[in-house]
């Protein structure tokens, strides 16, 4: 187990180098704010200082989209992804082995519900103190019950930026607390959603497998995953 982050950096941004086993360790030791990097949060970052901060000041940043890891290689670094959906199930499963309590917020009202569901008929022993759709309007009355309920992992699916200002605010309040954002992660452990089948996962092309059955989803990932690419190229040379 490492104890001590090995930083690679993409474009002004921090990546941990850690293999998935070291990472999930790392999280459920030192606790903290997990995030799941990927191009598209990077070039919010840019736009966005307070998001920038927020990614900067994360206790853990893994390498989740495969821009992300094809940019790392062009710079040099070999390190590869993981995304974010198995770290979050890695985090679940292990919190039963060491007889950790953990929270969900966020999805639409009927996945919220059932993700906690099939999660708790998948993972036997599964303490899941609290939950809430991402539906809600009082963020505070959120931060007050899980602070009340004092879970060791907090996993957050409101969509970035939004999931990572919102535990950005809930952190002080839970410092010793995993917690991480996980996008559309509810989605899938609720049935609503499929993840790619296993092929295009190996090869790197779930994104692709997602946006040819998610159209709406071309205009997020063009044109800033080859316009990424760029930058990184240009990072590159003038090193």
């Amino acid at each position: 187990m490492k104890n001590s982050r090995n930083l690679a950096n993409i474009l002004g941004f921090n990546v941990d180098s850690f293999t998935k086993e070291e990472a999930l360790d790392f999280a459920l030791k030192n606790g903290g704010h997990v995030i799941t990097i990927n191009p598209e949060m990077i070039e919010n970052a840019a736009k966005d200082k307070d998001f920038a901060d927020i990614i900067s000041d994360a206790d853990l940043v893994i390498p989740d989209g495969i821009g992300i890891e094809i940019g790392l290689r062009i710079l040099g670094y070999k390190i590869k992804r993981i995304p974010g959906i198995e770290f979050g199930k890695l985090l679940l499963e292990k919190s039963v082995d060491e007889g950790k309590t953990v929270a969900l917020i966020g999805a639409k009202p009927f996945v919220a519900e059932q993700a906690v569901k099939n999660l708790k008929n998948e993972i036997e022993g599964l303490q899941i103190v609290y939950s809430h759709d991402g539906y809600f309007n009082d963020e505070d009355e959120i931060i007050e019950g899980l602070a009340y309920s004092k879970p060791d992992i907090i996993l957050v699916a409101l969509g970035s930026p939004k999931q990572e200002f919102f535990i950005k605010k809930l952190k002080p309040k839970l410092p010793k607390s995993v917690m991480i954002g996980l996008g559309g992660s509810f989605d899938v452990w609720a049935g609503v959603v499929k993840r790619a089948p296993m092929i295009w996962r190996k090869l790197g092309l779930e994104w692709l497998y997602r946006t040819l059955k998610e159209p709406e989803r071309f205009r997020r990932i063009f044109p800033t995953l080859p316009l990424f690419v760029v930058k990184v190229f240009k990072e590159r040379l003038f090193k």
